[in-house]
């Protein structure tokens, strides 16, 4: 299907569990040297939201979550149609979101601020039009402030979401995993992220009249809900797929032309996920290496 690499995606597939699993120097993603060095606790710290949400393998299911709901932005569908490799390279894509979504939570604080760097540098060459939900003809930018808070916001309904519907409230709650998590959004160029729950839920509101579904929203919507995965991935992800569809918002599923599923997605997910960290461990391998750090710091112990 449009020229997939099954070999890269296998190796892709491999860091993603090691994101995890983690086994010895030879198989540790390669991030992991980068969260090691400094001597700071970086932007959160082993008791903050951050690490509790960011940390925990409802990750999962709050990316699934947080490409649905960016996708339905035209801008930001732009950038990922016209400018990635989703197709041909998905667990690859995914791979580099790990990679900075590690850095910016357990890094520190200038490892989490050259990951920002690196990732808008990236989408410095990012740039074209896109059709408006009014069908108007509009140019965007992928480092503009307006289109970097929506995927922002998103982002931060989308990973929160899963947690609070799969594990809880985080510390602090959802205010404080607002808060926090406000950081990489400055960091990733928003000049005003939500600071609040309430800040967050009115920001998505102001996209509102922007978002729609059209045929290229509905082809990415079909590739996430079968993408090409090695054979361990594609008995697991139709569960993730369902927990992240169960615990949209009403709104964006009528959007997306989804339909709540009828078996007990999260029930079911949460205890996929529960083994899943009786197999991998509590801990990934990036907060081992941010708490080894810490450790190593004058005056801290975690």
């Amino acid at each position: 299907m449009h020229g997939l690499n099954n070999a890269g995606n296998a190796k892709a597939a491999g860091k993603v569990l090691h994101w995890r699993r983690g086994s010895g120097k030879g198989s540790r993603p390669p991030w992991i040297a980068d969260i090691e060095r400094g001597d700071d606790e970086g932007f959160f710290g082993p008791e903050s939201a951050s690490w509790a949400v960011n940390g925990s393998l409802t990750t999962f299911v709050g990316g699934i979550r947080a490409l649905l709901i960016q996708l339905l932005h035209p801008g930001a569908l732009a950038g990922v149609y016209d400018h990635s490799r989703f197709r041909s390279d998905p667990l690859g894509r995914l791979n580099r979101t790990i990679a900075w979504l590690a850095l910016t939570t357990f890094g520190s604080r200038e490892a989490a601020t050259d990951a920002a760097a690196h990732v808008r540098r990236i989408h410095q060459p990012v740039h074209g039009t896109y059709a408006t939900a009014t069908n108007e003809e509009r140019s965007y930018s992928a480092n503009d402030s307006d289109l970097s808070l929506w995927v922002h916001a998103a982002f931060t309904t989308a990973f929160l979401g899963a947690f609070t519907a799969l594990r809880g409230n985080p510390p602090g709650g959802r205010d404080g995993y607002v808060s926090e998590w406000a950081v990489a959004g400055r960091l990733m160029g928003v000049d005003d992220p939500p600071r609040d729950y309430a800040e967050l839920i009115a920001v998505m509101r102001s996209f509102d009249h922007d978002l729609t579904f059209d045929e290229r929203a509905a082809d990415v919507a079909h590739f996430l809900r079968r993408p090409p995965l090695p054979l361990p991935y594609r008995l697991i992800y139709p569960v993730l797929f369902g927990a992240a569809v169960a615990t949209l918002p009403v709104g964006y599923r009528a959007l997306l032309g989804l339909k709540r599923p009828k078996w007990p997605a999260i029930t079911l997910t949460r205890v996929t996920l529960a083994l899943a960290a009786v197999a991998v461990g509590p801990r990934s391998p990036s907060e081992r290496a941010a708490r080894d750090r810490i450790s190593r710091s004058p005056g801290q112990s975690v």
